[in-house]
């Protein structure tokens, strides 16, 4: 049970919605089972058809959870290592012991952050989005739903207003609804006022970050040799996911690095060097405006394990006060037990004379993407504002990083008005983004012709299975709602998709200020996405 459990990540979100939505052609291609379920579930979705606008909030929850439970089940039962919601094999096996459905993979092995790619020395990108996705249209010829099956702007008001009016929403909150096949906005509560978003700043980070350098983009860290001074330099390429642990997890190690490093040398009859590391890559202080804080280490190109100090691999935790100096020492003692000796580390900046030994590289940016996206992960979303920054020619800095995100969105044509990009992660309580923004950064990567943007969708937590939701929606809508959580003192906020009852895959943006009890709100933000699954809204 726990290496089914450890074997599933999630990664593809409800594409189906997003090229072909329609449920109908879901059981098709899952066959006779699924149309047995959807037959079993049709009284559900029947009772929250006629129980109304006005119904309590409770009958969504529970013909949400049912139907879309039970259309999901009969999915992902269908035969292949995809099936028709490009779900993996991996994760029917974890829906079959479960007993219920939810959540994606993209073929990774398991690592501690349930987002690797493959074993270490090895990576590969992850499957393409667009052969995934293409694989969902079946026979059919044409792209979307029919167009009575968009809910109306009146069918979501009418369930969304009385929901949207809970006080445990705090003084003030604005909220957004997109259909992401047509890109038609079908619910707008102040969705033009900018609010701090908190965590769901890392939408736009990533959107940025994929637009900027690709999908498949890699992160490398590598050591150089200086001629004639015997100094080696270990240059720092801005990877966040660097790994100094034994077993790599697909991730880049840094003993893989000292030990091709130490065969290098000694093939130059080296045995002996002055150890440097170089963290030029990115500029301006390494502290967050917020201070020393657990949930961030010190920002810079040259960090291990995210600078932890007790083996964790997600969440707050106390940081060394220095990762590149950090890192540096540990490739030394790995070097150390190759046959190498060096000096202590200090700080310095490789020539361009110095040769290249030995390199490592990141996984695809698609899965520090994911990644980051489930486990919330503030440590790469600094980084990744950074490497948007260096992509595009601009400073490197906590400014930069902001400066160069809002360029590559701008360039998107995305919304823009009133927003603010103070940093990458959403620390920052003086960023501003509305809920417009946010559902249209989520339709963007739902579009077709952007299939590098997919990440986006894919890396979003799922709802009661992993992430930052893998504890919510226990009895709502257990993988079919995907979302971003944000969290900060009287700040709320959580963005994502879900499939509606009738297969639309819908974009939507809740975002909350002067919230008191924090509970309260992540409960009412969590019933109003549970009500978007179970709602046609017609």
């Amino acid at each position: 049970m726990v290496r089914i459990t450890d074997a599933v990540r999630p990664r593809l979100a409800r594409a189906a919605g997003i090229v072909r939505p329609s449920l109908a052609r879901a059981a098709a291609a899952a066959g006779p089972q699924v149309a047995r379920l959807r037959q079993a579930a049709g009284p559900h979705l029947e009772r929250i058809t006629k129980a109304g606008p006005n119904a309590r909030s409770w009958q969504y929850t529970a013909g949400a959870a049912t139907a879309g439970l039970a259309l999901a089940a009969g999915v992902v039962t269908a035969a292949g290592p995809w099936d028709s919601t490009g779900q993996r094999t991996a994760e029917r096996d974890r829906a079959a012991a479960l007993e219920r459905a939810g959540g994606t993979d993209h073929g990774r092995t398991d690592d501690s952050s349930r987002t690797s790619d493959t074993a270490a020395g090895a990576p590969r990108p992850a499957p393409s989005a667009a052969s995934v996705l293409t694989g969902l249209a079946g026979a059919a010829g044409t792209g979307g739903s029919a167009p009575d099956a968009l809910p109306t702007s009146t069918g979501v008001a009418a369930v969304l207003d009385r929901l949207l009016a809970d006080p445990a929403l705090g003084a003030r909150h604005t909220a957004a609804v997109v259909d992401v096949a047509s890109g038609k906005r079908l619910y707008g509560a102040g969705a033009d006022e900018a609010l701090t978003p908190a965590s769901t700043t890392k939408i736009a980070t990533a959107v940025a970050a994929l637009s900027a350098t690709g999908a498949d983009h890699r992160l490398t860290t590598r050591a150089a040799l200086e001629p004639d001074t015997k100094e080696l330099v270990l240059v720092g390429g801005g990877d966040p996911t660097l790994t100094a642990r034994a077993d790599a997890e697909g991730w880049a190690s840094l003993r893989t690095l000292a030990a091709s490093t130490a065969k290098a040398l000694k093939k130059r009859g080296v045995t002996d060097v002055t150890l440097s590391y170089d963290t030029t890559l990115f500029a301006g202080s390494a502290i967050h405006p917020i201070g020393v804080n657990p949930n961030l280490a010190p920002v810079t190109a040259l960090s291990a394990d995210e600078g932890r100090t007790d083996g964790s691999t997600s969440g707050p935790v106390t940081r060394v006060s220095d990762p590149a100096a950090d890192a540096t020492r540990k490739f030394a003692g790995f070097l150390k037990a190759d046959g190498i000796t060096t000096t202590a580390p200090g700080p310095s900046k490789a020539t361009a004379r110095a040769a290249t030994l030995a390199t490592v590289s990141s996984p695809p940016l698609s899965a520090l993407i994911e990644r980051m996206l489930t486990n919330s992960d503030n440590d790469i979303a600094e980084a990744l504002a950074r490497q948007t920054a260096v992509a595009t020619g601009v400073r490197a800095d906590f400014a930069g990083g902001g400066k160069a995100v809002r360029a590559q969105l701008k360039k998107l044509g995305l919304p823009l008005a009133g927003t603010v990009f103070k940093d990458g992660s959403g620390l920052d309580r003086e960023d501003r983004l509305t809920a417009n923004l946010l559902t249209a950064l989520l339709v963007e990567a739902g579009d077709p012709d952007r299939p590098g943007l997919r990440p986006v969708l894919t890396g979003l937590p799922v709802a009661g299975f992993t992430g930052t939701l893998s504890t919510r929606y226990a009895d709502g809508a257990a993988g079919v709602v995907r979302a971003k959580t944000g969290t900060l003192t009287g700040v709320n906020t959580l963005a994502g998709t879900v499939v509606d009852r009738d297969g639309r895959l819908l974009a939507f943006a809740l975002l909350t200020s002067g919230t008191t009890d924090p509970t309260a709100a992540q409960t009412a933000l969590d019933r109003t996405a549970t009500a978007l699954a179970g709602c046609g809204c017609r």
